[in-house]
């Protein structure tokens, strides 16, 4: 990921149209056309060798020729010139350039190489910056730039449109200028040969004129380099996008992958599983796409999902709640209170219930004093107001009597008027008062399922999840053993034993298994169990046992058993003849007669990797299909998430006189499977149906694992799409007389930071944030341990307390930027542990691995009082000057 030189190609100041051209209909006219009518105000330089001027304009035979060394470039010249073009921009000092020629990727030079290649290696010694080839451009309004072939250009605005699709940016610039809708910047990516979806996120992230920012994706190929810069950009403005291709792939190809039980798991599912993860919101159609976008940017903090309606008929109003009806989202209960000071107001005929129906007389103030007593009310997370417009009341009136309040309210107040040009000016003033307006109850009820959904997936970034025991360093070594010795065996599908022994290294509860050869065999291991039992064939080549008579249960005596063995594997040579027959797998019977059976699993997606699933499970599974997927690495939030996704959590709930099942030994399987992919990169499949569980907890009674070797050289780590939690980096140190644990920061630590920073005083806190802050809030608590370990580093000093918890005694954090080029460091030591060489020792764990990684500078700042860290950093090599304000800036060069 990199945006360096990209604000040559957002913010020039000068630009060079190569291929400049007056033949109707040609790429070159049209963009000097567009650039011409779009009131660029920075110089544009046309270049062609055959012509002399252009549309009034001196044009410039080559590239070198040119007066002064543009900012960025367009190419719009045949596929065989783009090479050779790009090499001359690049000596004449341009740093971007976007390519709207085609057919670089099919054509060859003399020597074979594609010339999308040939054109890559001769911007490289330069670092100019190619969006596209096959690029329909883009815009900047702000600047007047229209750098793209879409004639109709685009409105300034405060939202970002970035499509893989050329056609539909221009179809959508099309719509949103006669809307009115606004633009920062659009981008067409093309073919993504350099500049990608990650690039251009990472620099609206920072975008300053960018408030929101909407994706078309076709497809993806870097899943981990887009979801690192995803959720950076999710975390700090609203991100949207719209996804084609449900029946495809990420790739263009192909539709699902399958786990070893036959549970198709969808590549659309996939996507969907990213998109929450990294805090985004999906949507279906580009309608919905500019319709979130700016519901998204009026949209104030929302924590429920409980809507209150408010209408002037009874129609209007039950529409809108028939469409939150069997969505996330549902009505909110009023209070008895609220009905009752209702009841005061609405008129007979009316209803004071939700929704709240003033009847069609409703004037001004009645609804503004109806909307009072429902913002008053906690069960409401957010009202709709609806206004059906009538001949004996103004609708305008009615926008200007509520303005007021939900302007002033910290809930959401959406409103919906019904009609046409008689509403026009009420729709229009309550959206300059920042309500978000909608013409049907359908389409406000939808805008506010989008916030629900947004809300809730930016939520899971914040949430601080529990601790659970991770799994023991022996248990790692004894799994990855196991795996090492079948693959040195040439064997890729795991024996039972072998299964078993990996799930319970990683601290699975499993039942009592034997594996026997023969007859006899199976009888004294059923005999050693205890009974009653059950006996299954084992066969590599049977994928389910009981689809050929391999299983059977309840086997209470020595007799069934012996009996029950002859007869499943005769069952298996009638129905199998060609499978292999490799013994029986002899079990203890699981007694759980109010267990459920479910399917806990992992499969690879071509495009994201690993990811983990979760459902229904039993020899059902295929036809009940309800699962949900996600991408690891998991911690016990993002787990419960995953299980609440599914129709089989209210079963695990309990109901009647069942007993809810024991959520956190499921979470914790969850999690040490999740643990387990991310761990051993060779399991590439891996099946647990059924887990049985029940209020007594939750224990694997079958288990496939289908291994691997990785596709290439280094793709241990860069097969996941997020990076897991760096284990490589934690070290013990003696100090102080005892040991300490140096490690990267997890989401569990939120705890034991929280005490860390209540031991903090004051000062120290302001020597930190600048600022003086008395507690932490969820949000900035979540930022501090919640981290992408591709972007941002914090290393914590970690010991044992007195009270037998994980304490934090100091925090060491870095960020670099996407070019990782500069990193800014922070040190903070607990305020009762200075002078005891901590800081010392986190600058230098800091410092390493900045090296390591390749980082050239460390930076940072720090105000001018914080006398021991500018003493610090001088005695570690650090050059200290004075800034603004006299704050003190630190740099150290590494590289």
């Amino acid at each position: 990921m990199s945006t360096r030189n990209l604000r040559s190609l957002f913010a020039p100041r000068s630009l060079a149209l190569v291929g400049a051209s007056d033949r109707p209909g040609s790429l070159g006219a049209t963009l000097l056309a567009n650039l011409a009518s779009s009131g660029f105000k920075g110089t544009v330089y046309p270049v062609n060798p055959n012509r002399t001027e252009l549309a009034g304009q001196p044009v410039y035979p080559s590239v070198a020729a040119l007066p002064a060394t543009p900012d960025l470039a367009i190419v719009c010249t045949p596929a065989a010139t783009v090479p050779g073009i790009i090499r001359q921009l690049g000596e004449k000092g341009t740093r971007a350039a976007i390519v709207l020629s085609a057919g670089l990727h099919e054509a060859r030079d003399e020597r074979g190489r594609s010339l999308k290649q040939v054109m890559l290696d001769a911007a490289h010694p330069y670092l100019l910056r190619i969006l596209g080839p096959n690029s329909a451009g883009m815009l900047s309004p702000a600047l007047g730039l229209n750098a793209s072939v879409a004639s109709s250009g685009a409105l300034p605005g405060r939202i970002a449109f970035v499509s893989q699709s050329g056609g539909l940016m221009m179809g959508v610039l099309d719509r949103a200028r006669s809307r009115g809708i606004g633009f920062s910047h659009v981008v067409a990516t093309g073919d993504s040969a350099d500049v990608d979806l990650g690039d251009v996120l990472d620099y609206l992230a920072s975008d300053g004129a960018t408030a929101a920012i909407l994706l078309y994706v076709d497809e993806l190929r870097y899943a981990r380099k887009f979801m690192s810069a995803a959720r950076a950009a999710a975390r700090s403005k609203p991100t949207l996008i719209l996804k084609a291709g449900r029946h495809l792939d990420g790739a263009g190809a192909g539709a699902h992958a399958a786990t070893e039980s036959g549970t198709l798991v969808g590549a659309d599912d996939v996507f969907d599983a990213a998109i929450r993860r990294a805090g985004m919101l999906r949507v279906s159609t580009t309608e919905e796409l500019f319709a979130a976008a700016e519901t998204l940017a009026r949209a104030k903090p929302m924590h429920g999902q409980c809507l209150a309606i408010l209408a002037n008929g009874a129609g209007p109003g039950m529409l809108a709640a028939d469409a939150l009806d069997g969505s996330a989202g549902r009505l909110a209960p009023l209070a008895p209170e609220t009905v009752e000071r209702l009841g005061a107001l609405v008129p007979p005929g009316g209803s004071r219930a939700n929704p709240v129906n003033l009847l069609g007389d409703a004037e001004p103030e009645r609804y503004r004093q109806a909307l009072e007593i429902l913002l008053q009310d906690k069960g409401a997370d957010a009202v709709l107001v609806i206004h059906s417009p009538t001949a004996t009341v103004d609708s305008t009136e009615i926008a200007r009597a509520i303005a007021p309040l939900a302007r002033g309210s910290a809930r959401n107040v959406l409103s919906c008027w019904l009609g046409g040009d008689s509403v026009a000016q009420a729709r229009e003033f309550a959206s300059d008062a920042g309500m978000p307006t909608f013409d049907t109850p359908e389409d406000a009820v939808a805008s506010f399922l989008q916030i629900v959904h947004y809300r809730r997936n930016q939520n899971l970034l914040m949430q601080v999840p529990p601790s659970i025991t991770g799994t023991l360093a022996t248990g790692r070594a004894t799994a990855r053993a196991l795996v090492r010795e079948a693959l040195q065996a040439g064997r890729t599908l795991l024996t039972d034993p072998e299964t078993k022994a990996i799930l319970r290294a990683y601290g699975m509860a499993l039942v009592e298994t034997r594996r026997a050869s023969n007859v006899e065999e199976a009888v004294a291991a059923a005999r050693s169990i205890g009974f009653p039992v059950a006996v299954k064939i084992l066969s590599p080549d049977v994928m389910h046992k009981s689809d050929v008579g391999g299983v059977a249960l309840d086997l209470d005596s020595e007799e069934a058993v012996r009996s029950a063995a002859e007869r499943v594997r005769r069952h298996l040579a009638r129905l199998r003849p060609d499978a292999r027959f490799e013994g029986y797998a002899v079990q203890a019977m699981a007694r759980r007669p109010e267990g459920r059976e479910l399917i806990l699993g992992a499969a690879t997606d071509r495009v994201f990797g690993p990811v983990i699933l979760f459902g229904q499970g039993g020899i059902s599974v295929e036809v009940t299909d309800d699962h949900a997927v996600a991408l690891p690495p998991l911690n016990a939030v993002l787990a419960r998430d995953l299980v609440e996704r599914t129709r089989v959590a209210r079963l695990l709930a309990g109901y009647r006189n069942r007993a809810p099942a024991d959520m956190d030994a499921i979470l914790a399987t969850l999690v040490q499977v999740s643990r387990l992919v991310c761990d051993i990169p060779e399991v590439v499949e891996l099946d647990i149906n059924p887990l049985l569980a029940d209020a007594g907890g939750a224990v694997v009674l079958d288990a496939r694992v289908r291994l691997a070797l990785p596709d290439r050289a280094g793709s241990a780590l860069d097969r996941l799409a997020i990076r897991p939690y760096p284990r490589e980096l934690e070290e013990t140190i003696d100090w102080n007389g005892g040991t300490l644990l140096l490690r990267p920061v997890r989401p569990e630590d939120g705890t034991a930071h929280l005490k860390f920073f209540d031991a903090l005083t004051p000062d120290d806190i302001r020597y930190r944030m600048f600022v003086r802050i008395r507690e932490l809030q969820p949000s900035q608590l979540a930022r501090f341990t919640q981290i992408d370990y591709d972007r941002e580093m914090a290393f914590i000093a970690t010991r044992t307390g007195a009270d037998g918890e994980p304490e934090t005694l100091g925090v060491g954090r870095v960020v670099a930027d996407p070019d990782n080029t500069s990193a800014e460091f922070a040190v903070t030591v607990r305020s009762d542990l200075k002078g005891h060489g901590l800081g010392r020792i986190l600058m230098g764990k800091l410092i390493d691995y900045c090296r390591s990684r390749g980082t050239r500078e460390i930076v940072g700042e720090v105000l001018p009082q914080n006398s021991r860290m500018i003493a610090l950093v001088k005695k570690l090599g650090f050059e200290v000057t004075t800034g603004e304000e006299g704050v003190r800036k630190l740099r150290l060069v590494l590289q």
